[in-house]
């Protein structure tokens, strides 16, 4: 709910997201702790899906979340990045489907730079409904309960796990940090000449290429 440029973080990550043609519905999955109230009724106020589940499940929550809304697969997208892109969604989603179809993919992502060029904080990461059931059936570490996806990081050698780069070589800014970890990274945003509609290639603009 902290305000960013007059709009919560909240409403710049939906309303991002929702630029996304290949997501079918945004569900907001928050903890069912009385001081998340303010968020669900700001949100549903605007039409936004919202599902409340356990506060240290997250892993939990997020299945809760896919089972209640009846989902084959599943694109998680964390609510500190209010820089989301939907197309850049839209490119990992296609790109999932297409390796996932060959047998070669389980797990996709877009979100860190790990791996690719994308800047941290554009993207998302994603995976059938039936992997993410099977991960909350079979992890039992407090971390990986708590971190929803990072069973799939912790053992890879049980699953197939891409990336890609983004497809305009403009955008491949992996020294950019977009996301919102700390206050420090709320300042920076803050004082950026942003916008909620501002697209990536106006948002890396911004930041003259390092070296």
């Amino acid at each position: 709910m902290l305000s960013l440029h007059g709009l919560p973080v909240i409403d710049w990550v939906v309303r991002r997201t929702r630029k996304a043609q290949l997501i079918d519905e945004v569900v907001v999955a928050t903890s069912d702790r009385p001081e998340n109230d303010v968020l669900e009724y700001h949100l549903s106020r605007q039409g936004v899906a919202v599902f409340r589940g356990p506060e240290d499940d997250v892993l939990e929550r997020f299945r809760l979340a896919g089972a209640t809304h009846g989902a084959e697969q599943v694109v998680r997208i964390c609510a500190d990045n209010p820089l989301i892109w939907g197309p850049a969604i839209d490119d990992l989603i296609r790109f999932w489907r297409s390796e996932n179809a060959a047998g070669a993919c389980d797990y996709a992502y877009n979100h860190i730079p790990r791996g690719n060029s994308y800047p941290d904080g554009l993207g998302a990461e994603t995976l059938s409904y039936a992997l993410l059931a099977d991960i909350a059936a079979g992890a039992t570490l407090p971390a990986h309960r708590e971190h929803c996806l990072s069973y799939i990081w912790d053992n890879p050698g049980q699953y197939r796990i891409r990336t890609f780069d983004p497809a305009n070589p403009v955008l491949r800014r992996p020294d950019l940090k977009l996301d919102m970890d700390t206050p420090e990274d709320y300042r920076a945003l803050a004082l950026l000449d942003i916008h909620p509609d501002i697209t990536p290639e106006e948002i890396v603009a911004l930041f003259p290429p390092k070296g």
